[in-house]
């Protein structure tokens, strides 16, 4: 008789958008029928996800969620058994798979023995608890702190008012009450006016704002204004360098990262190694340098001390940390690092030929960067997903670097729109 080997297993957890119920139930069937297991998690953040794929020892993780988009949109994220994204090669290999199976229905075959589902029903009670382990200093160590939260209607809406207030803040929850179409609509990292005003209003020392799967985070300091998630990054490298857990004494950001955070860490005396933007590229620079902390200007923030992939709630309960154990205010720490102004413009483009094969772009280019000289930057990227050519100028004065991107921007619609 041959040896009984266990089946797979995979977890499978969603946002609470509309469509997410009908993409798990045909993953979960899809999983089945290969002959695997599919543990439903229900909605819980992506990185909660991650961390329990890795944590449970499955083989892999799945994610439906559409991250910041509208309700309308989804997507599937896949992890690894260590809880990290997959490498591009491999997502077009399985993107592969996926339309040959589309094409040869009888292709992809069937497990003798279809596998079974099993729904997790203490999901958010242990993604919670590991959130907790990661703070130091006592069991309520952020009492003393009023906060508002803004959960975007979105996988954060349990787990992030519960994590705050049992590690004693006083919490404010706003837009925890998803309906599937709610989802981002008017809040959460990529809206957070309202919770400004709600910061002002409640007298509150500070107010984090999670994207609908809650990967990322936006702040909010008690005079109402929104740091970015560079600023967010600066203060987090000085404090974990101050407390001496700056592994290899760097930090990883994109290249969209502003001008600001690569002063700000070297007035600090930290390393400063820049990636593809993408927080799939910032834990591969993270992972070759030996650097514990990266991010992406968007609020996406990797401490790779704690996890394996970037986690809002995490960095909001980070970013407390440094408030709590320094005694001082975001609106103070924040002064770490001075933005320079940045402008980004959006051009509709017909096709998408290297920047650099097309004079007409390259000249005007080269002439905005003789200018700038040492006191800015210019980032002419195509969108990965649109139809987009993005021009991007940083510059000393707002006046000056809009004009220069507008300059730029005109120039790729002359010659591409």
């Amino acid at each position: 008789m041959g040896e009984n080997h266990s089946p797979a297993r995979f977890v499978v957890g969603q946002d609470p958008r509309a469509s997410g119920d009908m993409l798990v139930h045909a993953l979960a069937a899809g999983i089945c029928a290969a002959g695997a297991e599919a543990e439903l998690l229900g909605v819980l953040p992506t990185p909660g996800i991650a961390f329990l794929t890795r944590s449970s020892g499955a083989q892999g993780g799945i994610v439906i969620s559409a991250s910041h988009n509208p309700y309308q949109d989804n997507g599937i994220k896949v992890f690894s058994t260590a809880g990290t994204k997959l490498g591009a090669e491999l997502e077009r290999q399985i993107e592969g798979r996926i339309l040959q199976g589309l094409e040869d229905p009888a292709a992809g075959g069937g497990a003798q023995e279809p596998g079974r589902v099993r729904r997790i029903a203490d999901a958010v009670e242990r993604y919670a608890g590991f959130l907790k382990s990661c703070l130091e200093a006592g069991p309520r160590p952020l009492s003393g702190l009023k906060i508002v939260l803004d959960c975007a209607h979105g996988a954060a809406y349990q787990v992030a008012p519960r994590v705050y207030t049992e590690l004693g803040a006083t919490v404010e929850a706003l837009n925890v009450s998803p309906d599937g179409r709610n989802i981002n609509a008017a809040c959460g990292s990529q809206h957070p006016e309202l919770l400004a005003r709600r910061v002002v209003a409640s007298h509150a020392q500070a107010g984090l704002a999670f994207d609908g799967d809650a990967d990322r985070l936006i702040a909010i300091d008690e005079t109402g204004e929104v740091l970015t998630g560079d600023r967010t990054l600066a203060i987090l490298a000085a404090h974990l360098k101050a407390k001496g857990r700056l592994a290899a004494n760097t930090v990883v950001s994109t290249v969209m990262s502003n001008m600001g955070l690569g002063a700000a860490l070297k007035k600090m005396g930290v390393q400063h190694v820049t990636s593809a933007v993408g927080d799939r590229y910032v834990m591969e620079a993270m992972q070759a340098c030996g650097a514990v902390l990266g991010g992406e200007d968007s609020g996406h923030m990797i401490l790779a001390d704690h996890h394996s992939t970037g986690d809002g709630i995490l960095s909001g309960l980070k970013l407390l940390e440094a408030m709590a154990e320094q005694g001082r205010a975001l609106s103070e720490l924040k002064r770490i690092m001075t933005v320079y102004p940045q402008v980004l413009i959006n051009v509709p483009v017909r096709s998408k030929p290297a920047v650099e094969s097309v004079p007409g772009i390259v000249s005007e280019i080269r002439g905005v960067e003789k200018e700038l000289g040492e006191h800015g930057r210019v980032l002419v990227r195509y969108s990965g997903t649109q139809q987009l050519c993005r021009v991007m100028v940083e510059g000393p004065t707002a006046a000056k670097t809009g004009e220069y991107c507008r300059r730029i921007a005109a120039a790729v619609a002359r010659v591409l729109g």
